[in-house]
């Protein structure tokens, strides 16, 4: 009786085996690695956001040209820091940070430029205090920014225990070589109330004024005023900005102009806005680094491509 088989089995070819279990990557497999990943690169991006990219500070430092600017003040080093957010994820420590950094360049005048606390007053005093550390050759000036406005009495009186000058609607006259410059301070421009004419009343036209004010846009309306440089915040350049797209939001005020140098209305008055210290809302900056800003201010006239200016979008 024959044998039923048909025959010698041939030999199994390599198209033939079945791969060994787990070597196969599964649809469900490939989903879940992908996530891993997405969730990997997510808590990378958000930890570099939060805990690192918020206390790296760079200091920018630009020379910047006002015509007119008198000899005896040729030269003249400001730095500006701003949006400070004492309270919102910073207390002294930040500030003790920030004043080191400003000492180590040896300015002749600081300006803050609002935005001093977010929250109540009341428990920021020791956050406050070690700006009293700062120092510079003709003093410190301040404004209040639209985060200020908890208790703006006492808040004024916490700065100016610190050492500054506050200035709303007010201006204060720098003397060196008998000549004269002008620091002005405005009111901030959402809470407060603005008033350019009263700020600058008893100064002459030809007299160099720097304006501080919290809103950069309302830079628009300072440029029709006799002002040599408007310094502004507010805006944090954004907090977060994304490659080739640049700050995913801004606040009212801060629409037109986001970071940096503008030359603003027919004379083309320079506008600074400096990206601020603290954070607000959200506790965390993304390629918007903290700014400390130095200006260095120069009586002869520079190309504006040389300094950094930029137009408004």
């Amino acid at each position: 009786m024959k044998n039923s088989s048909t025959g010698p089995q041939r030999p199994s070819s390599q198209a033939d085996a079945k791969p060994a279990a787990g070597t196969t990557m599964t649809r469900r497999r490939f989903l879940k690695h992908g996530a891993a990943a997405v969730l990997g690169a997510g808590l990378a991006v958000g930890a570099y956001a939060s805990l690192w990219e918020p206390n790296r500070l760079e200091v920018r430092r630009l020379t910047l040209a006002l015509n007119g600017l008198p000899a005896a003040f040729n030269g003249l080093k400001v730095v500006q820091f701003s949006d400070m957010h004492l309270g919102f994820y910073a207390g002294a420590k930040a500030a003790v940070r920030v004043v080191e950094a400003i000492n180590r360049e040896k300015p002749d005048l600081i300006c803050f430029t609002g935005d001093m606390v977010d929250g109540e007053v009341d428990a920021l005093e020791e956050a406050i205090l070690p700006l009293s550390g700062l120092e510079a050759a003709f003093g410190k000036y301040s404004i209040l920014g639209n985060h200020d406005f908890y208790d703006i009495e006492k808040l004024i009186r916490m700065e100016e225990k610190a050492g500054f000058t506050v200035l709303r609607n007010s201006h204060a006259k720098l003397r060196r070589g008998g000549e004269q410059i002008a620091v002005v301070g405005l009111d901030d421009g959402i809470w407060g109330h603005p008033d350019p004419a009263s700020a600058l009343e008893g100064l002459p036209e030809g007299m160099i004024k720097i304006v501080l004010m919290h809103e950069p846009d309302y830079g628009d309306t300072t440029a029709e005023y006799p002002v040599h440089l408007q310094l502004s915040g507010h805006s944090h350049g954004g907090q977060v900005r994304l490659p080739w797209l640049g700050e995913v939001v801004t606040p009212p005020g801060a629409k037109r102009y986001v970071q940096g140098l503008y030359h603003v209305g027919s004379r083309g008055m320079p506008l600074y806005v400096n990206r601020g210290i603290g954070m607000t809302q959200l506790p965390i900056r993304l390629l918007c680094q903290p700014e400390l800003t130095v200006l260095t201010l120069r009586g002869e006239t520079c190309d504006r491509e040389s300094l950094g200016a930029k137009s408004p979008s």
